[in-house]
Parts: C-alpha cells; structure tokens; sequence
C-alpha cells in the first residue's frame, strides 16, 4: 500500500499547482532571480510595443516540460492589454497591464480575476520564455471592448478546476476564461450558453493523456485536479489549442515565443 501511494504521488506531480507560483497560481516566492525577471518583463513589453499590439495572449511557464503532459508547452495565459498606468506616487505612464485568472492559494477550488504587472506575471516562471499570440487588428479591438465591458467579469466561473472541460460551464482555468472572452469578442456575445456552444461546434481541446489510475485518484491528491465535468477523454483548452483555433480562422497577425536571447516562431 506504501509502494502504491507513493507511485500515485509521483504520477499526480506533473498535474499540481504545487506552490504558489506555479500553473495558474498567482507568484508567490520567485522562482528566477528578480532583476533576471524584470529585465525580462521590460523586454516583452518593448517587443509587444514595437509590433504595435494594443493586446495580446501571453503564456509563461510554471513547469519545467518534462513535468507537463504531451501536448501542454506552457501553463499560465493571461491578456496583455496596452494601458496608460497610474503609479502610486501620481505618475502616469504607459505600459502593459496583464489581465489574469489566478487560482486562490488558499482554496485551490476557487480562483479570482487579477490585474498586475508583467513582472509579476513572470515571478512565477520557471523558465524565461513567452507564448505570445498577437490577434489580428480587428479581433484586437474588439477584445479590448470586451476586456472593459463587464462581460469579462461576467465570463468568470470561480470554481476552478486544472482540467476544465471548455465546452461545459462546471468549472474553468486560466485558458478556458481566455478563450471563453476570445469567443465574446468573436460573437458579440455575453451570453455564456451561446460562448460554450460556439466552442463546442467550432474549438478543438487539447486531449490530456492520463492514465485510469492518475485519473481515479486526482480529486484524492487535489479537488482542483477533478475531471467530473470530462467523458472517456479529458479535454481541456491550452495556449497551443486556442493558437491552432486563431490560426485556422485567421485571427493571428504575429505568434512566437520569446526568450532573453531570440525570438522564434511557433
């Protein structure tokens, strides 16, 4: 029994948020060192400026990629919209703030909306490497209308689960809120019955390879690990499965990853 709960340990590793800056944690203790960090912010945010992006889908990852299941290349997605910020000593200047979906740290069952900084974002990195999507102009501009209507908020289902199926309202992630605004903006939509129907019909998920056993046992390890709201195959929305659906109807102006060293298309 020892043998097969410490087998069950290991398998379950790669699903769990873990700590508190890991998948779609908000950051807690830093995993890079903090000047590292936002040398690395700053640098996002000037090629995202250059490439004229009033917002875009930018992903980090909270996991080194042996630790991910196959499919799955970066584990936090959040919109960078391009907005004039207020400091606390007065001073306004011009930046990206990041519109985040974070689990709760204290109830991994819940999760909040969340604006903070590029720097922030990437505190919880394991890598210094950016997914970016940048959307085609006209699909920029109407996210930006629904970021600041109050659909996004609308769009926001609390009870999160890591695997959230995207064609169902049970429960929801970091991914399936960006994709669930990406199809509000795409529909004109606020209704989220007609947004699970537009994805059902219309979105392909990331299928999630986990074996019976991983499966049976994932609520035991974490609630937030349930795959109640999946069938025979579990489902979910990724940074690589909301890219394909954006490249396929031509909604992409720009999509690459960036790293302190290069950028590279993906």
């Amino acid at each position: 029994m020892k043998r097969l709960g410490a087998a069950l340990a290991l398998a379950l590793f790669v699903l769990q948020p873990g700590h508190a800056d890991a998948g779609s944690s908000q950051a807690g203790k830093p995993l890079l060192p903090a000047d590292q960090v936002a040398v690395f912010s700053d640098k996002v945010q000037v090629d995202l400026a250059a490439r004229g992006a009033s917002v875009a889908v930018v992903a980090r990852k909270g996991r080194h990629a042996s630790e991910l299941p196959k499919g799955v290349t970066y584990t936090h997605v959040a919109f960078w919209v391009f907005s004039r910020i207020k400091r606390s000593d007065g001073i306004t200047y011009q930046g990206y703030r990041v519109y985040n979906l974070y689990q709760d740290a204290q109830n991994p069952m819940r999760s909040s909306l969340v604006q903070d900084s590029p720097a922030d974002f990437f505190a919880g990195a394991h890598a210094l490497e950016a997914g970016i999507i940048i959307p085609d102009p006209r699909l920029q501009r109407k996210l930006l209308k629904v970021i600041a209507s109050p659909t996004y908020k609308k769009l926001h289902n609390p009870t999160y689960s890591v695997l959230a199926n995207p064609q169902t309202q049970h429960f929801q992630n970091c991914t399936e809120h960006t994709l669930d605004v990406v199809m509000a903006a795409l529909y004109d939509t606020s209704d989220p019955a007609q947004i699970k129907s537009n994805i059902t019909a219309h979105f392909t998920p990331q299928v999630i390879q986990i074996g019976g056993l991983k499966r049976a046992f994932a609520p035991v390890a974490s609630k937030a690990l349930t795959t109640q709201d999946h069938g025979a195959q579990i489902r979910t929305a990724a940074f690589g499965s909301i890219l394909r659906f954006m490249r396929a109807n031509k909604l992409v102006a720009a999509s690459y990853s960036l790293t302190p060293s290069r950028a590279a298309g993906i």
